[in-house]
Order: C-alpha cells, then structure tokens, then sequence
C-alpha cells in the first residue's frame, strides 16, 4: 500500500480547501511542511520574524476570502505568531497559524521549547485544535477552514507535532474530506428590510456609515447602487476605504464632526460602534440618534448603541435585497435639502 507522510498530506490538504499562501519562519518541526508545499504548489513565503509571517497570512485572507496560511515553529514561533493569530480575529479576517509541537510522547517532560500552545491560542483565535494522527490531517485542515471563514470570520490555530509531520499512513486509511464550498449568503428577514428603508426614509437627517464588512462581501456595486438612488451621505471608516470614492459627492468624510452629531438616523453598514466611530454615543452623536444595524455577526447587534432595526445576514445579501425593495419606492434625499446643504457646505 502507498504511504503518505504528514507534512505532504497537510501540504495537500491546505492546497485542496482553497488556502492560496504559506508563509512562515521555518525550523524544528516545520521545514517539511514549507518543502511539503512547494512541491504542490502552494507558494510558500518565507519571512524573518514570525509576527510578520502570522500578519501577512491575514492579510491575504482578508483580500482573498480564503485563509491565508502560517508556519512557525514550536515554543517562541508560536509565541510570535500569535500577533497576527490575535489581529486576524479582531479584524474579522480568515487566517490560519500552524504552529509545530515536540513529539506527542514528549508531551509533559520538558521538550525543546515546549509550550502548552493550543491552551495559548485558543483566546485569541476563533477554534484551536491540535491534529493527533496522521490519518486525521485532512478532517482538521478542512474544519480549520471553515471555521475561518463561516459566518464571522476569524483566525484558527493548528498544533501538529514533529511525530505526525514526520510520520505517514497508508493513503487507503486517509479519512476523505471534501472541499469547503463558500460561505451561504444569508438574508435578512422582508420585513425587517422594510422596515429599515421606512427608519430611513422618515429620517430629516440621515447618514450611512460604511465600514470593511461590505468590502469583504464584495457588496461594493450594490452599496453604490443603493447610495446614489436614495443620495444619502456617507462616511467610511478607514478599513471601508475603496467601498465608495473619497471625492465621490455624497462623501461627508470631510464634514464628519458634523454628519456624526447632527444625524438622527445613522444605518451602520458592515461596522462596529467601537472606538473608530466613538462608539455610537453622545456628545459624537445626537443621544436620540436611531439606528440601523447591517452585520452577519449576531453578537455585534446592539453592541454599545440599541439598533431599532437589526439586519443580520451577509453583506453582499441584504444590499440586493434594499435594492430591491427599494424598486417599488420613488424616494430620495434631494441634494437641495437643509441636511445636504449643510455637508456640502462644510
């Protein structure tokens, strides 16, 4: 029978879910996992320090949709690595970090640089495992992936030691997995979309905050199509750059104090009342501000500020559906309105 050894098996596994890059620094266990790679051709980036390596690999996933992947070695490269782990998870980015392990034996003894990593990782990341057969390479790359990437996306963390990368299995024992299709795009309730066109539409006031969700989604051409049919300003958060242009005209980017304060309904698209937008509270915003909350996290609704209609779904999604029902509705801001004028002025 044909035997495969666990460093080609997770190479092929990774290359198999859709994961397009490596990076890493390599070392004890993990160079037959990046040698592993490039005979696949998974591209493998090596970097000099693992932070570096571990932040790249979010990056990519964020610009990718799938996880970008990481390497690093066991003890003080998981340390490192653990930076990106932590910053993919809070910028709802798709990465995976591998960290290796001393042999399973060792476990408990005092092995070169052992660390109890997946207990490390495991706060900072969205699911952490370690791989304990060979065989089992497969089921826990493809769980790592989904993970990543279905519903609020994040970073998972995969412990293998030295003994499973270096040992192999018969390939008739392999357990078979199939590839992770991409994440269903989920709507947001009829009547709760109605309800947010009426919020808005009654609204003297009204502003858009657009924020890295909707870029993610790739709802890019169905947020302009929506802005410019209803012309509502807009403002974006620094991680929404590209949604829209800067120079576009419904941009209050340079009237954001204002458009922040005097707004009395704000429809937060794709983003969070956190620090970058003061938190959805007063004196940044009217205390009687009425929200519209867009998010596909549930626990992100109502975060900090009440929202008074949640549309909870995927980004890409619930902008066909505004879109739509926004087929049957002539109307519009008017740019001659006191609420444009005063943007427009600033």
């Amino acid at each position: 029978m044909a035997e495969i050894k666990g460093a080609d098996l997770l190479a092929k596994s990774l290359k198999e879910q859709g994961v397009e890059y490596m990076f890493g620094v390599v070392g004890f266990p993990v160079g037959p996992i990046a040698e592993a790679a490039q005979k696949v051709g998974l591209p493998y980036i090596g970097m000099r320090n693992e932070q570096a390596a571990s932040y790249a690999a979010g990056a990519v996933g964020f610009l990718t949709g799938r996880p970008g992947s990481c390497i690093v070695v066991t003890g003080p490269g998981v340390i490192h690595g653990l930076a990106g782990l932590a910053n993919a998870q809070q910028n709802c980015w798709p990465m995976i970090l591998i960290g290796g392990a001393s042999e399973t034996f060792r476990n408990g003894m005092g092995a070169f640089q052992e660390e109890r990593q997946v207990l490390a990782a495991t706060p900072v990341s969205k699911w952490a495992h370690a791989i304990e057969h060979v065989n089992r390479i497969p089921f826990y790359v493809e769980m790592a992936v989904r993970q990543s990437i279905y519903g609020r996306p994040g970073s998972s963390y995969l412990d293998i030691a030295d003994d499973i990368i270096t040992g192999s299995c018969d390939t008739d024992q392999v357990v078979q997995v199939q590839k992770c299709p991409e994440p269903p795009r989920t709507q947001a309730m009829p009547q709760d979309i109605e309800k947010a066109l009426d919020v808005l539409q009654s609204a003297e006031r009204p502003l858009v905050l657009l924020g890295q969700g909707m870029a993610y989604s790739g709802a890019t051409e169905e947020v302009r199509a929506f802005l410019e049919k209803i012309q509502v300003p807009f403002v974006r958060t620094p991680k929404g750059k590209g949604i829209m242009p800067d120079d576009h005209p419904l941009s209050a980017g340079a009237a954001r104090t204002l458009a922040l304060q005097q707004a009395d309904v704000v429809f937060l698209m794709g983003a969070r009342f956190n620090w970058i937008l003061h938190f959805g509270l007063a004196p940044r915003y009217s205390p009687n501000v009425r929200v519209i909350q867009l998010d596909i996290n549930p626990e992100s609704m109502h975060q900090n500020k009440p929202a008074e209609v949640a549309l909870l779904g995927d980004g890409k999604a619930i902008m066909q559906q505004l879109n739509q029902a926004l087929a049957g509705r002539q109307w519009f801001h008017p740019q001659s309105s006191p609420w444009r004028q005063a943007i427009s002025k600033k």
